[in-house]
């Protein structure tokens, strides 16, 4: 046994580091565990790229399906996205042999985890974030009746394109989506923004209340999905009490 894993450690410290493909402009803004993500030109239009680099900790081979499965499901995602309306970053390519997605780049947009925090300080008032908050809700609604699980629902994984007063939403990064129709999923989904959300940003019970009663208007499935996120809420307390 120990021979067999001395084999694969040497497998994997040889393992070829993949060039990032080149690009008119390439430059690097974002850095994560899974992947990087690139601006630049690709076609003469501003381009997103985001490369899922790979990673020496795992053996070569598994690395290579699970960054290909990935990738091609971020994309279908995506596209699953544009095909029910929902605004979604445009696909220009994929590339499998470096595990590349080319996106759409939006130009001048703010994240929704920016927006919040300046509303809530400055001195208009709540009105805005509730409008934004049911939007939200209302989207994230027509995705999970599409069956469609994000997978990473944050604040900082919604865009609102300009100008910002007509609440065009956006929805990003899909690398850990995935297609379901157990409520269970959707469940952990809303969940997992809970409890983003009200980390991010203090004091938005109330915001967060209008988003899920929005949710629950506009899909068809809501009812076993709030049931589902209800018990999730349970489990996740019950896990805080014993630490």
């Amino acid at each position: 046994m120990m021979a067999v894993a001395e084999a694969e450690r040497k497998v994997v410290d040889t393992q070829p580091e993949v060039a990032v493909p080149p690009m008119d402009g390439l430059q690097l803004v974002q850095q994560g565990a899974e992947a990087r993500v690139y601006r630049g030109r690709f076609l003469d239009r501003p381009t997103v790229m985001k490369h899922r680099f790979p990673k020496r900790y795992r053996h070569p081979v598994l690395e290579e399906r699970l960054s290909r499965r990935r990738t091609t499901q971020e994309a279908r995602s995506l596209l699953r996205c544009r095909r029910t309306g929902i605004s979604a970053p445009v696909v220009y390519f994929v590339d499998y042999v470096s595990n590349c997605i080319y996106l759409e780049d939006i130009v001048d947009s703010t994240t929704v985890r920016d927006y919040i925090i300046s509303e809530q300080q400055s001195t208009n008032g709540p009105s805005n974030l509730f409008l934004l908050a049911e939007k939200i809700g209302e989207i994230l609604a027509r995705m999970h009746d599409e069956d469609l699980v994000h997978g990473d629902l944050t604040t900082s994984n919604m865009l609102l394109r300009p100008p910002i007063e007509k609440m065009e939403l956006i929805l990003i990064d899909f690398g850990l989506s995935f297609i379901s129709a157990l409520p269970e999923d959707k469940g952990v989904d809303l969940y997992v923004l809970e409890k983003a959300f009200l980390s991010t940003h203090p004091n938005t019970e109330a915001l967060f209340e209008a988003l899920l009663k929005k949710y629950s208007a506009a899909s068809k499935k809501s009812a076993l999905v709030i049931k589902k996120l209800d018990e999730v809420r349970l489990r996740g307390r019950k896990r805080s009490m014993v630490g």
